[in-house]
């Protein structure tokens, strides 16, 4: 593992501190939990832009429209 130094305005470290005192973890946790998600997120709007091409070549314009595709 490595260790990674960032700075934070003060109302978003009290925020940070406040939610992890009310959840009982600690800091690290929850940010590696936070960046976790954050990647995945970006990972998935990534591809959802590659694809979108494909998919509205086949008349996929709303995500209504891929669940019904898939149902």
């Amino acid at each position: 593992m490595t260790t990674l130094t960032i700075r934070l305005p003060e109302s978003l470290k009290a925020d940070l501190d406040k939610i992890c005192r009310e959840e009982k973890k600690v800091v690290s946790d929850v940010v590696r939990e936070s960046l976790r998600r954050y990647i995945a997120v970006e990972r998935f709007r990534s591809v959802r832009k590659k694809m979108l091409p494909f998919a509205e070549a086949q008349g996929l314009l709303t995500d209504e429209d891929v669940f019904k595709a898939l149902s």
